[in-house]
């Protein structure tokens, strides 16, 4: 028990640290376009919205808001906005008295504002509010596992944060970027929340068989059902912004086998857990009961964890296809156009990996539990 909570510690202070250095490292791309500006909170005291022109559903024009600016500089100064509106429901905002607003404030030579720009509600805190009860909640539920769920779910931000984004964006392969951060998230994630043991190897030797399936997939399918890549969100922008090189093909699979890496380390630690279990509770358990038996468990997670898939996938492009229905659009359409096909190859390649993690974990499982001594939960 002494050697289990050590090698545990000694895992969990590993991660802790990773996590601090890459909380520090430098993304690279920390450059402000901004030479005399300064962000700021700030309080919106007072609005003035006769310059604002309605038509139907949509605003346009400007609103000037009088600001307490709440930090930076210029903190505790009274100073002038404007909020400027275009007619997209996506990108404004109207402000109201008493909103706490972030702020982008433009300074002359001698440091004094110029022209204060009111770029949206600020969120922060209460972002933080909520991640807070996530974290509260996990530990409430889940006891000292509940803690090292929170530790892998920070290091998995921060990796993709501080590695996935800038290394591609520096024009490194998405595929290899993406497939290893996928299998590096899974790895954190099996062995914070199992433990260093025998069923967080299981699970991690399953999933990363199955993430090379998926990759495999992702790129078959990507070719077969010849998708594009600026079906991604933004992707047009990143080309506009001088990242003409970026194979924006080749991150919709990478894309593709990152997102579907989260179910496929759901259900490998659920059947390395049950095999463990059956090998515990039943004396003598053969390699084919143990297998027999991890099967069983996958075969009743696969079910739900592909319609998983499906309601996520498909519940991104909801509204599309409710524009599709709008308008009368024959099915025939529906079905050939560039954005149902990426949501029906991201379903599909999930698919196959949630299908294949199943019998890689069972075996794994089965070979590691099926002769291990009466502490066989230790590596």
């Amino acid at each position: 028990m002494h050697s289990k909570l050590s090698k545990e510690s000694a895992f969990i202070c590993i991660f802790v640290v990773l996590s601090l250095i890459l909380l520090l490292i430098p993304t690279g791309f920390q450059k402000s376009i901004y030479f005399n500006a300064e962000g700021a909170v700030a309080k919106v005291v007072a609005t003035d919205d006769s310059t604002i022109i309605d038509t139907g559903l949509f605003r346009q024009g400007e609103q000037r808001v009088d600001l307490q600016i709440l930090s930076g500089k210029h903190e505790g100064k009274m100073l002038k906005g404007i909020n400027m509106l275009s007619g997209s429901l996506v990108q404004d905002k109207v402000f109201a008295a008493g909103d706490i607003a972030w702020v982008l404030v433009e300074m002359d030579e001698e440091n004094e504002p110029v022209f204060v720009n009111a770029i949206d509600n600020y969120r922060i805190s209460r972002e933080i509010v909520l991640v807070a009860f996530f974290f509260l909640a996990l530990v409430l539920f889940a006891g000292k596992r509940g803690i090292r769920m929170i530790f892998s779910f920070v290091f998995s931000f921060l990796c993709i944060w501080k590695l996935l984004i800038p290394s591609i964006l520096k024009g490194h392969d998405p595929i290899l970027i993406c497939s290893f951060m996928t299998m590096l998230i899974s790895a954190s994630t099996l062995f914070m929340v199992s433990g260093v043991n025998r069923r967080g190897l299981a699970a991690f030797l399953g999933s990363l068989c199955s993430i090379t399936v998926t990759i495999i997939i992702a790129l078959s399918s990507t070719s077969f059902l010849m998708i594009h890549g600026s079906v991604l969100d933004m992707s047009e922008s990143l080309l506009y912004s001088g990242f003409m090189n970026l194979d924006l093909t080749a991150l919709f699979s990478g894309i593709v086998t990152l997102a579907a890496g989260g179910a496929i380390t759901d259900l490998s630690i659920d059947v390395s857990a049950a095999v463990w279990e059956v090998g515990e509770n039943a004396e003598n358990a053969s390699f084919r009961t143990l297998f027999s038996s991890g099967m069983e468990i996958g075969r009743a997670g696969v079910g739900t964890q592909t319609t998983t898939l499906l309601l996520a996938y498909m519940g991104s492009y909801l509204t599309v296809m409710m524009v599709y229905m709008a308008q009368s659009t024959p099915v025939a359409n529906i079905l050939t156009s560039k954005q149902i096909a990426s949501e029906l190859a991201q379903a599909v390649t999930g698919a196959f990996g949630i299908i294949s993690v199943t019998p890689i974990t069972a075996f794994f499982s089965a070979k590691l539990f099926v002769k291990a001594s009466p502490d066989k939960k230790l590596l």
